[in-house]
């Protein structure tokens, strides 16, 4: 059975008109965060319960100012997945117990920033996972601890310019720490279901959630959010600046089905990573006073050299860059 049948979603004709999310809010313009909630709520419809780990969509619901047409529960940083927890087991207990008609549950979703995923909740997440917790793990990836003055996480990337890891007349590029690879600390817990996510791919994007929706236990959503506010650029270019990080190889579309990995997306050609960095004020300091080659050299090979793996794994043609 092909994905066009196995899916609703085959075109962006496809994605659902009925919005969960009211309109403005207190998020910054052109958060892709936002974007990505609102994306993972067309999927999964107003039944469900966000247990949020504080973070940039923390600001999001402020009482008695609630954007969404479903259930918020805060948390602090570093206990989601228990919360996550305490959501599923009531209502699974009301539901044996006959308090409540099983027509009236939910899907329990974690809601968390990369500061969250990668960093302070990675232990509850992990205890989450061993207990086999039947919930969604939505993790929006500015790549830096964005509502605290965009300061370095273990998601920031190589040569990104952050409020703690500034270009200095010592360390030049800027952060200078590879970011860590949270789709395969999951994959090493054996979950059911695992995908990276754009706002850009909106179809791929929709598909994948659908995916996920059907298979029970601990499902991860890694979605990149581009960040006008941290990575510096126009609020109006979002969709862009994501589609250039997939469309240069900086950020694969793929997911792992019970461990399979398969990349939903497959460039025929990369674009060189220079079009992406370019445009951000974070990478400013690789391009100006001076240009700073042999950073954007390091980054553009580990693009390669990921990619020539895929080429391998699942037999396709890639034409990397400078090669």
């Amino acid at each position: 059975m092909t994905v066009e049948q196995q899916t609703r979603f085959r075109t962006l004709k496809d994605i659902p008109t009925p919005d969960y999310m009211s309109p403005g809010g207190s998020l910054c313009a052109g958060c892709g965060g936002l974007l990505a909630v609102r994306l993972f709520h067309k999927v999964l419809g107003p039944n469900l319960v966000w247990v949020n780990a504080a973070g940039c969509l923390t600001v999001m619901v402020n009482y008695p100012y609630v954007p969404l047409k479903s259930n918020w529960l805060y948390t602090a940083f570093a206990s989601a997945p228990a919360g996550a927890q305490g959501v599923r087991d009531a209502f699974d207990i009301l539901i044996q117990k006959g308090k409540i008609p099983a027509e009236e549950d939910v899907k329990v979703v974690v809601l968390t920033g990369d500061g969250g995923a990668y960093d302070i909740g990675l232990q509850s997440t992990s205890g989450a996972m061993y207990r086999n917790l039947d919930f969604y793990y939505l993790c929006y990836d500015n790549q830096a601890y964005g509502n605290t003055g965009f300061q370095v996480s273990s998601a920031t990337p190589i040569g990104s310019a952050t409020a703690t890891t500034p270009p200095t007349p010592s360390e030049p590029g800027g952060n200078m720490f590879k970011r860590k690879d949270l789709f395969e600390i999951w994959r090493a817990h054996k979950p059911p279901y695992i995908a990276t996510l754009s706002s850009s791919f909106a179809v791929d994007f929709l598909r994948k959630v659908e995916k996920g929706s059907k298979m029970k236990g601990p499902k991860l959503f890694i979605s990149l959010a581009g960040c006008p506010t941290g990575w510096g650029y126009d609020p109006r270019e979002t969709i862009r600046e994501e589609k250039l990080a997939v469309d240069t190889g900086i950020w694969p579309l793929k997911e792992a089905v019970n461990g399979e990995v398969k990349h939903t997306y497959l460039p025929r050609a990369l674009k060189p990573v220079e079009e992406y960095l370019s445009t951000q004020a974070r990478y400013e300091h690789l391009f100006r006073p001076t240009k700073r080659t042999e950073v954007i050299r390091m980054i553009q090979n580990d693009v390669n050299n990921y990619w020539k793996m895929v080429s391998k794994d699942e037999n396709v043609e890639i034409r990397l860059v400078g090669e």
